[in-house]
């Protein structure tokens, strides 16, 4: 990405998380300016998911702290979330509502004005690929179009920051490329971390990969300086991850 953003839009420092006895996140750090792509990679377990969850605010964290867009998401929850898009693996989705009906809902719960909701309704809607399906109702939709409805309920209200977990599972490859285009085009004015176990997206997609496993950071680097070094990222993700006994740390600016 270019020199011209400076500011990190998510900052997160030494973020833990415990349940009972058992780590499911420790000491992570992670930093994301305007404009990047950060693809969370990790197999099934690596913790891709809590750190989701912790960075939206949704589950609090046992140590550490998470700034969006330079507010403490513990000190000002409801406007730190409110430069948050968010959509989770599971997308939360009203079958019984038509499209606009539900993005309305969302514009509203995201607090916004009668008379911003028509007008980011139809930003949506277009962005995201829905001009035929605005009156449809969401059961009746393919899985496709139903991430797609799920991506726009997270952009409804224009965050900076968009947190993706797992936005192509279940979809079949031509809705899978055009999933991957939507979330490209985001990515030129916004924030977005996209999570995935997926080596080919984070390739076609991101601009850095931080690579996780068993609750802790292994990797984090940019994909041009992995290439630069004549280096494959499935190579890589192999090796931090297949070694469950001693995982080896490494970090790049």
């Amino acid at each position: 990405m270019t020199e011209q953003i400076a500011s990190p839009t998510i900052s997160a420092r030494s973020l833990s998380r415990y349940f009972g006895n058992r780590v499911a996140v420790r000491e992570i750090n992670l930093e994301l300016k305007h404009g990047e792509i950060l693809g969370l990679l990790g197999p099934n377990g690596a913790g891709k998911t809590t750190i989701m969850r912790m960075l939206t605010g949704n589950l609090a964290p046992s140590a550490g702290c998470v700034e969006i867009c330079g507010i403490d998401l513990l000190d000002k929850p409801r406007d730190a979330k409110a430069c948050i898009g968010y959509l989770p693996e599971i997308p939360p989705l009203y079958r019984e509502l038509t499209v606009n009906e539900y993005l309305q809902f969302a514009a509203r719960l995201h607090r916004l004005s009668n008379a911003e909701i028509q007008f980011a309704l139809d930003r949506v809607i277009h962005r995201c690929g829905l001009d035929d399906a605005g009156k449809r109702l969401i059961g009746s939709l393919s899985k496709g179009y139903q991430q797609r409805v799920g991506i726009a309920q997270a952009i409804i209200h224009d965050p900076g920051v968009i947190i993706l977990d797992e936005p192509t599972v279940g979809l079949d490859p031509n809705q899978i490329r055009e999933i991957r285009t939507l979330i490209r085009e985001l990515g030129t004015e916004r924030s977005v971390i996209l999570s995935t176990h997926l080596l080919p997206e984070v390739e076609s997609i991101c601009d850095r990969v931080q690579i996780m496993h068993k609750g802790s950071t292994v990797l984090s680097d940019s994909l041009n300086n992995l290439k630069q070094k004549g280096i494959s990222l499935e190579e890589t993700f192999m090796q931090f991850t297949m070694d469950t006994e001693n995982p080896k740390s490494s970090s790049s600016p």
